[in-house]
């Protein structure tokens, strides 16, 4: 039950609505700034999507698997005064993962770029030449799209106008599966350098060719994963905060963000309770954010209507589960592969556009317990096998209800393949739709990522990290500025950092007086 402490009624308190990655981050950017913060969020364990589940002995990562870009950690908490590594066991990954098509031909992500040329020149030696050119292409659109965007505010029209010109040199216009397609052949080649946007939540046929710069990140600092899963990351970030005096509280729901005068005052409580603050900070997915903690706020912008016509990211049906005594078996499934279906486009417009449920499928496996022992109980193994599916705000959402135990046999048949016979060794399971998206996490139709990040959906023209609607109101997290993924979530905290000031001096200095 969450109590009245009057410790957190003053303008040095921050009150920040989420315990996902981006708002534990934002919690450390504001006790970084002297500010007293509490976290408030409805789950049992901090993470929001980032976080885990438990079931006879295998630990669950029921999110993000890997760390791509270990420096926006690091720089966080550097700003705290600490050393990320010294509380996180990070291990770089080689290969990064492997992807497979039906035919048996393979493809595995490396770093080393003579590593990298010989899996293409395996799939396809003509193409050899186009991958240099795509890499190339691939670091102008970091320097741009993340060094240049994706770590500073964009609530200024004018951020987002003077890059225009470098834009339509890059040919933004163009989606990340037709860049692809400018510079390889193979279909192949062309699913491997362009599916990324998938895991933030976008359409490679439809978001910007800008996505390519997911390859050069990649490549200069890696593909990662965290001992412990992004759990222990997210049990770092609490520790952090709750050293810098900011509290953690769990199994407590906001149910409205107060605003008075135009400036968001604090949140109310599911249980009815108040609680007052000088800056307020959601880590709520952004259309939860402004169509529901803000409904009683007459909004400017980001209307009922206008979150309606937005376009939102896939949904995910996300199959967890442990295998008993195969931990020597399957020696050539590693801890990340990519298990391609017989369709790309196709299976991309049904679940994009269509809102259709398909037959086929590609699916993402993960297999932590080769790398990490902690993630399954010895000799076990722990799994979890994600397929991008339609979100539940199409004109014929599916009834996932009727729909979830078909689904899960047709995931199995595809999984045989690859992992044959592990129904007989299941010890454990556990399913993800999107209706637990929805509900679980509070996810607008059940996106697993929030709004999607088309090029009319990002910077300027997505929700703001600084808001629109109230002085004082702050967004972090998927749905905002610069978007998902873990890179994403934590630099929209970097910001926020940026945005807010420091905590005022003079109840700072009162309260360590009364301290």
């Amino acid at each position: 039950m969450l109590t009245h402490d009057p410790r957190f009624e003053s303008s040095d308190v921050a009150l920040v609505v989420g315990a996902g990655l981006g708002g534990l981050a934002a919690a450390m950017r504001l006790g970084a700034k002297g500010y007293r913060v509490q976290v408030l969020d409805k789950l049992d364990r901090a993470g929001g999507r980032g976080s885990s589940i438990s079931q006879n002995g295998h630990r669950f990562d029921l999110g993000p698997t890997i760390v791509t870009m270990p420096e926006v950690f690091e720089d966080l908490w550097a700003a705290c005064g600490r050393d990320f590594h010294r509380d996180v066991d990070l291990r770089p990954m080689d290969p990064f993962y492997e992807m497979r098509w039906e035919d048996g031909s393979s493809f595995k992500a490396r770093q080393s770029t003579d590593a990298m040329v010989a899996q293409v020149a395996k799939l396809s030696p003509r193409d050899v030449p186009g991958f240099h050119k795509f890499l190339k292409s691939a670091k102008a659109r970091y320097k741009v799209g993340f060094e240049g965007l994706g770590r500073r505010s964009m609530h200024e029209l004018w951020e987002t106008i003077k890059v225009l010109p470098k834009f339509a040199q890059l040919r933004a216009d163009r989606s990340i599966l037709g860049h692809a397609r400018a510079y390889v052949k193979d279909e192949r080649l062309r699913m491997a350098l362009s599916f990324h946007p998938l895991f933030i939540g976008g359409d490679p046929m439809h978001v910007t060719s800008m996505y390519a710069l997911v390859s050069y990140l990649e490549k200069e600092y890696g593909v990662h994963y965290a001992m412990g899963g992004v759990q222990a990351i997210a049990d770092a970030m609490v520790r952090v905060i709750e050293d810098q005096g900011g509290t953690v509280r769990l199994g407590v729901e906001v149910d409205e963000i107060l605003v008075e005068g135009g400036r968001a005052s604090g949140v109310s409580m599911t249980d009815g309770k108040k609680m007052h603050a000088g800056v307020v900070v959601s880590n709520a997915d952004a259309g939860h954010t402004y169509d529901r903690l803000m409904r009683n706020h007459k909004r400017k912008r980001w209307t009922a209507s206008k979150l309606k016509r937005s376009r939102w990211s896939m949904g995910l049906y996300v199959w967890y589960f442990g295998t008993k005594g195969t931990a020597g078996k399957w020696g050539d499934v590693g801890h990340h592969t990519i298990l391609s279906g017989p369709r790309y486009e196709g299976l991309l417009r049904d679940i994009f556009m269509k809102g259709k449920l398909a037959d086929d499928m590609s699916l993402y496996l993960h297999r932590p317990s080769v790398t990490d022992p902690s993630a399954a109980p010895q000799g076990d193994d722990t799994w979890y096998a994600l397929s991008p599916v339609p979100h539940l705000g199409h004109a014929e959402a599916v009834d996932w209800q009727a729909e979830a135990p078909k689904y899960r046999e047709k995931v199995a048949a595809v999984l045989e393949k690859t992992i044959p016979g592990f129904q007989d060794h299941l010890s454990a399971s556990e399913e993800f739709t999107p209706e637990t998206f929805r509900d679980r996490y509070l996810s607008p139709h059940g996106s697993g990522f929030s709004i999607e990040p088309r090029i009319l959906q990002s910077a300027w023209f997505r929700p703001h990290n600084v808001s629109e609607e109230a002085k004082g109101l702050y967004l972090v997290g998927a749905g905002t500025h610069p978007g998902a993924g873990l890179p994403g979530v934590i630099s929209s905290a970097e910001v926020l950092g940026q945005l807010v000031p420091e905590a005022p001096r003079v109840a700072v200095a009162e309260r360590l007086a009364a301290e």
